[in-house]
């Protein structure tokens, strides 16, 4: 359910300028999903969050498989 959701916000990914996406899920548990999106920049992966949590994530509709809370961090490359 989670990924036919997924896919269907391809384009809205494509508009907010997602550079590529990686999934990946925990070898115990098939029900929680970690999404890391790449970004040129902080600005847009924030921008994209706003639309995230005020147009996908408010509406069962558009996130049917979604429970419990979410977790998001934007995260920048690590300095040496």
């Amino acid at each position: 359910m989670w990924k036919a959701a997924f896919d269907r916000m391809g384009d809205a990914r494509d508009r907010a300028g997602v550079l590529s996406a990686r999934i990946a899920q925990p070898v115990d548990d098939a029900h929680y999903v970690v999404v890391d999106l790449d970004f040129a920049d902080a600005e847009r992966a924030t921008a994209f969050l706003g639309f995230l949590r005020a147009s996908v994530w408010s509406t069962p509709e558009r996130s049917p498989a979604l429970a419990g809370d979410i977790t998001t961090r934007i995260l920048e490359p690590a300095r040496p």
